[in-house]
């Protein structure tokens, strides 16, 4: 499984931007699809999850700003973010896990740097 994300980009704080994943092979029946990010000196962290059954996970700290949502006809997933903040700066993965039981696959990364 190859994954390719893009969108990422430098914007001022306010803004929004959409990041993508696509995806090689279907993502129909992927048991969950999510965004991590890694902000520079931090761990990798979870920012979002769409699992299988339609149900969805967000951060505390992007509630209310940030929706992931997916194309299946195009093998994408997506992630909406608004209201884009400094402390967002980050490079953000997506992370396909086909199987619940086995470990997933990760995207190459994609830098966001939002300015104050």
């Amino acid at each position: 499984v190859q994954l390719q994300a893009s969108g990422g980009g430098l914007v001022q704080a306010g803004g929004s931007l959409r990041l993508s994943c696509v995806v090689s092979g279907s993502i129909f029946r992927v048991n969950a699809l999510s965004w991590y990010r890694q902000a520079p000196g931090k761990e990798r962290v979870l920012v979002s999850r769409l699992s299988i059954d339609g149900s969805t996970y967000y951060a505390d700290s992007v509630k209310g700003r940030f929706t992931i949502s997916k194309d299946t006809a195009k093998n994408t997933v997506y992630l909406q973010m608004n209201s884009l903040r400094p402390e967002d700066t980050a490079v953000y993965y997506c992370y396909v896990q086909r199987n619940r039981l086995l470990p997933g696959n990760w995207g190459q990364g994609t830098q966001v740097t939002v300015s104050s």
